[in-house]
């Protein structure tokens, strides 16, 4: 009985040191196992996920603001020169314009040979201050002068007078320009001591009528940049980064009709009581001589050395662009550096007369049939399709024109102006033509397209101009 009693009720004893032994072997066994690890692996990609699908639209906004801020953040770090708004008013002749080239002063760059240079080489500032007009040595190149047609001295009056009303009202000859014959133009191409051609402005009844007191303004230039806006196309943007010496040497002068004027006095920029808008002498055109008011706009482009004819240099700029170097500068780097009479901006685009006069067409800037007879002329009188004479690109793109007026470049020019009367308005078809036509004038420089992007501004044009109603 005791034994079975004792039996029944034995207990054995384990030690505590023994349970937790034991089951601190369990434990480590337990977290040893490879199943737990993927368990764990597995639980925290499932939580990654579920709080990417929690906060995904603040994830994706927060670095959309972060580089709004810094967008922001830039804009407001501008240089003064750069408008900080889309539509800027700045000096009192600058107009509302949405452009932000207006005002930069940056230079312009190209890669040569592998090294960054600017584009235009202008001399230090301090240099640009002391810079005189070079001595005058009398005239360069054969011509010694060049006499202009007019009603008083036109050595073909005999030949005009035969012309029928029919003859005259061909072309868009007419008493501002004196009625060219082909034979008439045919001769003006022979170079002579004195040569004697059309060179506008062959009647007093012609028209592009100027007042005296504009004349009497016009008469002291001895350096001056022009520009134009007939038909109110364009507004006038004053020219920046002069030096002190040009602003005393040099005449800026814009040419406006009265359609222009009254555009830009409805946007109250008048004209001050001293004719100028800031820097610029406002010259009001009347009793214009074309209806295309391209052409009248070739007047002040090509003859300027009739309407400043005491001046010694001249810089055309097209009215959409705004100068932005300095004048006397500008003339050293491109003309007295080179030795050149004169200084053109190269087309960016093409090199041969023949393939613009396809992009003429193709743009609808003349009508077909006025750019055949234009083409077929040059065809007849042996215009190669050489995409290039004397080793220069001769397609120009024109908006910026450097010369000095000696007989040679006034003869080019006369002689540029009698094409686009007779033809088309587009003076990139006829320049390369009066080029080759002229051999005897190399002294031409052929600018590239990064320095007339270091010359000006461009701003484009600000709206179509209004037709001349007659």
């Amino acid at each position: 009985m005791y034994n079975t009693t004792n039996t029944a009720s034995m207990s054995i004893q384990v030690s505590d040191d023994d349970s937790d032994e034991h089951s601190g072997r369990i434990m480590r066994t337990r977290v040893r196992r490879k199943r737990k690890k993927f368990r764990s692996n597995t639980e925290l990609t499932r939580r990654i996920v579920r709080q990417l699908a929690k906060w995904w639209p603040i994830l994706v906004f927060l670095p959309a603001l972060g580089l709004l801020l810094f967008e922001a953040s830039r804009l407001g770090a501008r240089p003064s020169h750069e408008p900080s708004h889309e539509f800027t008013r700045s000096t009192p002749g600058f107009s509302l314009v949405k452009n932000s080239n207006l005002n930069r002063l940056d230079h312009t760059y190209h890669t040569v040979a592998g090294v960054k240079e600017r584009c235009l080489k202008l001399l230090p500032p301090e240099e640009l201050d002391h810079l005189q007009l070079p001595v005058m040595n009398g005239p360069k190149g054969p011509i010694k002068d060049v006499v202009y047609i007019s009603e008083d001295n036109n050595p073909y009056s005999g030949e005009n007078s035969t012309m029928s009303e029919q003859e005259k009202g061909t072309g868009r000859f007419n008493l501002f320009t004196g009625y060219q014959t082909l034979q008439q133009r045919e001769r003006s191409f022979k170079i002579t001591d004195t040569p004697m051609v059309h060179c506008g402005f062959c009647s007093r009844d012609g028209g592009f009528t100027i007042s005296d007191e504009d004349k009497t303004f016009m008469q002291t230039c001895k350096v001056v940049v022009s520009t134009c806006t007939f038909g109110g196309g364009d507004d006038l943007y004053q020219p920046i980064g002069m030096s002190n010496s040009s602003l005393q040497k040099v005449c800026y002068v814009a040419f406006w009709d009265e359609i222009t004027l009254s555009t830009q006095e409805a946007q109250k920029k008048k004209v001050g009581d001293d004719h100028h808008i800031d820097k610029w002498r406002i010259v009001v055109v009347k009793n214009l001589p074309f209806s295309d008011q391209r052409l009248n706009g070739k007047i002040p482009k090509m003859l300027a050395h009739r309407l400043f004819p005491n001046a010694r240099y001249s810089i055309w700029v097209d009215s959409k662009s705004q100068f932005r170097r300095d004048p006397l500068g500008v003339l050293e780097a491109l003309l007295w550096r080179s030795k050149s009479v004169l200084a053109i901006s190269q087309h960016g685009a093409r090199s041969s007369v023949y393939d613009e006069a396809k992009a003429v067409v193709k743009k609808n800037k003349a009508t077909p049939e006025e750019v055949e007879v234009q083409i077929t002329q040059y065809r007849h009188d042996g215009l190669p399709e050489d995409k290039r004479f004397n080793g220069r690109k001769a397609l120009a793109e024109a908006s910026i024109i450097v010369r000095e007026h000696t007989p040679m470049s006034n003869l080019l020019m006369c002689l540029w102006f009698n094409e686009v009367v007779r033809f088309t308005s587009r003076d990139q078809l006829s320049f390369p033509y009066v080029l080759w036509r002229l051999k005897l004038m190399d002294d031409i420089n052929m600018f590239p397209v990064c320095t007339r992007k270091d010359l000006v501004n461009s701003m484009g044009h600000i709206r179509k101009a209004k037709p001349l109603v007659t």
